[in-house]
């Protein structure tokens, strides 16, 4: 007889693996799509049965079959709920007062052109590249 393996004890605050929340979200959505298609097994029994309340029965698997891959998609797109933790943090981020512009940062800003290079005398060089694309602007 073989031993099963227990579920190590959780320690950690931290959440779940990203790939353990995508199995849980594609188990939830197979098990709602599996229900969908219940609803439209269970609607054929029931149209060849011709129970009583018929049309009531065949209404609920409509809905069944038209609402549940809506309900499926949001719930498997659906991240985790968040933690006491998580929603203290956001809450204390909204709270912490945001920066505002100096006035040093509102005036014109200083910007810097390169556009030649010198040589070590201080004789200016001009590059094959920059001698083209000042052809380039002259015509």
């Amino acid at each position: 007889m073989k031993k099963q393996t227990e579920r190590p004890v959780l320690i950690t605050d931290a959440a779940r693996s990203p790939e353990e929340q995508y199995r849980s979200r594609q188990v939830r959505y197979v098990t709602m799509m599996g229900v969908r298609a219940g609803c439209l097994i269970l609607g054929a029994v029931l149209v060849s049965l011709q129970p009583p309340l018929l049309a009531l029965w065949l209404i609920l698997c409509a809905a069944g079959m038209v609402l549940l891959p809506w309900f499926a998609v949001l719930i498997a797109n659906d991240r985790p709920a968040r933690t006491k933790a998580e929603r203290a943090a956001a809450a204390q981020a909204r709270e912490r007062p945001q920066p505002t512009l100096t006035q040093q940062a509102a005036d014109e800003p200083e910007y810097l052109t390169i556009d030649v290079d010198y040589t070590d005398s201080g004789e200016r060089r001009v590059s094959a590249e920059q001698e083209r694309e000042r052809g380039r602007d002259m015509r």
